[in-house]
């Protein structure tokens, strides 16, 4: 498709917006009447733009139709037998299909690729505002709300993980998956001396696979963050208006009426390094002071590792013969049953449930690779 076949199809849909939006601002009253508002001086702004490009390039530019396309008109005639609420959903799907659409266009005028994500959020908020005179404001879900302006700003993400979760399940990596190599090289028949080197083995191994692994893991998560922040600070420098229209929406989102959350907003801006860090907390769900240490998750998957790696090898150290085997049987068993209930009280998802879980996805593992070793060490006359 060439440029002036490009530029005419975006000065269609951006005049069809604009017309839609105008129609259904006439259906609506207050905060919702001027949000739609807004949202049509916009498109027509970005209709204006495509129609500059035509002229500049000697295309007649097509006279505005007074009269809404079929589509369009369906959308308003539903609006007005069914109320604004039974087509926001369906213009919100819409934006949300649209976004983008100016990303790789090298004619797009500054800030159109924005005005268009921020469609999307503008028709999420409008569906949770009733707009009726004397009534007040909806409550705009905080949760809903983040999650739609993440979305709209694709590269943030909020998982954050820390050294405890590390070391927990630390902990329980070490222990099953030492105890399962244990009882693999004791159901084969082989000496107490030659299983506990095999347990060292895989204690060392399993904790450096697992340090280095959380290293990685951290030290990568800490640089999507870090670019998560240079591109907000990006966007508050050079798209303010838009950050404070998001502040403002979110502050309403905690219960502030619009007046107090757009002063907010607004008091917030004047300070960049403020506005960044709270925009940072409230938009991202990030902390900038807490983004993980690589080396002290490291460093504490190592030791949590080697402590639960530690469980079921010490009795091959300490005792002589069948008993060291029980012996392990038996640490391996309570220590997976604490294990599991910790996990299931940081968790909130039962501490019986959890106990039990860990406890049995652990004797399978163990009781697997002791069968396998039995059955290999009877094959080749170990034992």
């Amino acid at each position: 498709m060439g440029d002036t076949d490009r530029f005419l199809r975006y000065l269609a849909d951006e005049r069809d917006a604009a017309g839609t939006y105008r129609a259904l601002a006439a259906l609506a009253t207050g905060d919702r009447r001027e949000a739609l508002l807004e949202l049509a001086e916009i498109e027509q702004r970005h209709a204006a733009h495509w129609a500059d490009l035509l002229v500049q390039r000697g295309v007649p530019v097509p006279p505005e139709d007074p009269h809404a396309g079929p589509d369009q008109a369906a959308v308003v005639a539903r609006a007005r037998a069914l109320g604004l609420d039974s087509v926001l959903g369906e213009l919100e799907q819409a934006e949300r299909e649209a976004q983008g659409v100016y990303d790789a266009e090298a004619f797009a005028a500054p800030g159109m690729a924005d005005d268009e994500r921020t469609h999307e959020r503008t028709l999420r908020a409008l569906r949770r505002e009733d707009g009726a005179p004397g009534q007040p404001e909806t409550r705009v879900d905080e949760a809903e709300l983040r999650e739609a302006l993440s979305k709209a700003e694709p590269w943030h993400r909020a998982d954050k993980s820390g050294t405890l979760r590390a070391a927990i399940f630390g902990v329980s990596d070490g222990l099953v998956s030492n105890a399962a190599l244990i009882m693999g090289f004791a159901g084969s028949g082989v000496t107490n001396s030659t299983v506990a080197f095999a347990g060292v083995a895989g204690l060392l191994a399993g904790a450096f696979s697992m340090a280095a692994g959380e290293y990685v893991s951290v030290a990568g998560q800490r640089d999507v963050f870090a670019r998560e922040l240079r591109l907000e600070a990006q966007e508050l420098a050079e798209h303010p208006e838009e950050e404070a229209r998001e502040l403002e929406l979110l502050y309403r989102a905690k219960g502030m009426d619009r007046a107090l959350a757009r002063a907010a907003a607004a008091k917030i801006l004047e300070d960049p390094q403020v506005a960044l860090d709270t925009l940072a907390r409230e938009e991202l769900g990030l902390d900038p002071d807490d983004l993980g240490s690589p080396v002290r998750v490291a460093v504490s998957s190592f030791v949590a590792f080697a402590v639960g790696a530690a469980i079921p090898l010490l009795p091959f150290a300490l005792v002589a013969g069948s008993a060291a085997m029980w012996l392990a049987i038996v640490a391996t068993a309570v220590a997976l049953l604490g294990v599991g209930a910790l996990v299931g009280r940081l968790s909130g998802a039962g501490v019986l449930r959890s106990a039990l879980r860990q406890f049995l996805v652990g004797a399978a593992a163990a009781g697997v690779t002791y069968l396998v070793g039995r059955a290999i060490g009877g094959s080749i006359g170990i034992g």
